[in-house]
């Protein structure tokens, strides 16, 4: 019987220690005990997740959005508060002070700057990397990442459709396949969709240097998202989470994956209204474009602070199906330490055998 604890017990050490192999670039890089990284996520990624991730062992992502200078810099100030370990902020690159928010960023000694929104300016790439911080951007292909790390990048992360909130057209499975292989000059973290460290660890197996997570972070017990928004996340499956709706292509509508709720079809109304209404020239076509585009304005911020899920945008990736409760974080990192352990524990086994 102490043999086969003694045996289990060797087991598990060793698969701990190819799974800090596996992801090692990815934890130096970052400067954290595991390459999981948080996804900012909009009125939900601010200190106390942050925080409590970073704490943990992870990475936290503050989410500036809209913020103004003077706001993100309370925000880092009241981060660092409450943990000494490293943390990043993610900036908009259409922001229109994002020099200001760069600035403020180094002034207040962030490790971390990542860009995102779309290709950031060269000048924006030198102000962050002469300032000494080290930027991530996303690169939703290969001819983009490729790009990005010529312009400065000094790590990516790669985003699947499978993601909540803003997603590009293609899922993490063929992204990966497409990039891992050709992008070794910087670390990768993958992202969209992940719920379990087998995942991760299969990506890992793949080239990724560690995993990005959003959902299973946003419905945790340190997330001041309102309870009701938790609750939704609870009890949602995979399919539930899909992705806003476009009904004419002359009217453009930026693809947002979340929870289908009474707001998502209001949505798909307001569009064939408006249409009608452009049809019958009631409204040009701007003013068509912008009424679809402001039917979302604030309802982000519905859902997550006033806990309004029926009619507020409830972002979630198609991972929503694996919270099956609100937790703390520390409990999630090691739920998914374990799982992609337990999984390596299996393969070595198997190839003992």
């Amino acid at each position: 019987m102490a043999g086969h604890v003694a045996g289990h017990v060797a087991g598990h050490v060793a698969a701990q220690a190819t799974l800090d192999t596996l992801w090692s670039r990815g934890t130096a890089f970052l400067g954290t005990r595991t390459a999981i990284l948080a996804g900012a996520m909009s009125w939900v990624s601010e200190r106390n997740l942050v925080s409590a991730i970073s704490n943990a062992g992870g990475f936290g992502v503050i989410a500036c959005g809209a913020m103004p200078p003077a706001l993100l810099e309370a925000e880092i100030a009241a981060t660092k508060a409450l943990t000494d370990k490293p943390f990043g902020v993610n900036l908009i690159t259409m922001h229109p002070q994002l020099d200001d928010l760069i600035r403020v960023c180094l002034a207040a000694n962030v490790s971390h700057i990542v860009l995102a929104g779309g290709v950031p300016s060269g000048t924006a790439v030198r102000t962050v990397k002469d300032g000494g911080a080290r930027l991530i951007c996303f690169a939703p292909a290969l001819v983009l990442a490729k790009r990005l790390v010529k312009l400065g990048a000094d790590a990516l992360v790669i985003e699947g459709s499978e993601a909540g909130g803003h997603i590009g057209p293609v899922s993490l499975t063929v992204l990966a396949q497409e990039i891992l292989p050709h992008v070794r000059d910087v670390p990768v973290f993958v992202a969209g969709g992940l719920g379990r460290g087998e995942a991760i660890l299969a990506y890992l197996d793949m080239g990724a240097s560690g995993a990005q997570l959003g959902s299973r972070f946003a419905a945790a017990t340190e997330s001041v998202a309102h309870p009701n928004f938790k609750q939704a996340f609870v009890r949602a499956n995979a399919r539930d989470a899909i992705p806003s709706i476009q009904l004419d292509e002359k009217f453009p509508v930026i693809p947002v994956r979340g929870l289908a709720n009474a707001g998502t079809r209001r949505f798909a109304e307001h569009q064939a209204e408006t249409i009608r209404r452009f049809n019958a020239g009631e409204l040009t076509k701007e003013e068509a474009q912008l009424s679809i585009e402001h039917f979302w304005s604030g309802a982000l911020r519905r859902a997550v602070v006033e806990g309004d899920v029926e009619q507020g945008s409830v972002m979630a990736g198609q991972s929503v199906g694996m919270v099956t409760a609100v937790q703390p974080v520390a409990d999630i990192i090691a739920e998914l330490v374990a799982q992609a352990v337990g999984s390596v524990a299996l393969r070595q086994r198997t190839q003992a055998a």
